[in-house]
């Protein structure tokens, strides 16, 4: 492994704008795939996952990381300045595998923006199981098709649907693409 840092994104500004509203976009719009470019990222991460830690993270934000993403751990820390933390106190969380949901902040009824959001890195958001989605931003159900979820993902998610207002939100990368499954969503396979 190289000692070296890749860059983060080819113009800063323009995309992390860019992924930024690819993400507001897809919490609107739950399923609704958006190609994401403007970053090569380290390994283990996908584009798509790295882009969006580049536009949600900081210095303020405690985000947790899944041990598997230890190899891009420099990377993340020099160009976000986050601030590491155990999964009770995540804003964040970049994740290879989905995580014990139930490990993280879900927020109160008084303020449930208090809660996590977990970026998900998953093999494919163009094959695998198909789920249809319904609810907030879905005129009609969306079928979704993702290749790297648990295959208890419908029941984990409708306990978390279960706890709306509070809940987790998730934003799921595939290569360079990207989607999100806000806790507003019923999720069933489709």
């Amino acid at each position: 492994m190289s000692n070296e840092l890749s860059p983060g994104f080819a113009n800063p500004v323009a995309d992390a704008q860019s992924c930024f509203r690819a993400v507001l976009d897809a919490m609107a719009r739950p399923g609704r795939v958006h190609a994401i470019s403007g970053v090569s990222a380290p390994p283990p991460l996908c584009d798509a996952a790295a882009a969006v830690l580049l536009s949600l993270i900081d210095q303020e934000t405690p985000l947790w990381l899944d041990p598997a993403v230890a190899q891009a751990h420099g990377w993340i820390a020099f160009h976000t300045g986050a601030l590491v933390v155990e999964p009770t106190e995540a804003m964040f969380a970049m994740a290879l595998a989905l995580p014990d949901l139930a490990a993280f902040p879900d927020g109160s009824d008084e303020m449930p923006e208090t809660s996590a959001t977990i970026i998900l890195q998953v093999a494919s958001l163009r094959s695998g199981r198909h789920f249809a989605l319904e609810g907030p931003g879905l005129r009609e159900p969306r079928i979704l098709p993702i290749d790297g979820l648990p295959a208890d993902f419908p029941a984990i998610w409708q306990r978390n649907h279960g706890l709306f207002p509070r809940g987790i939100d998730l934003i799921l990368c595939a290569g360079n693409e990207l989607t999100a499954l806000p806790r507003s969503v019923t999720i069933r396979e489709a």
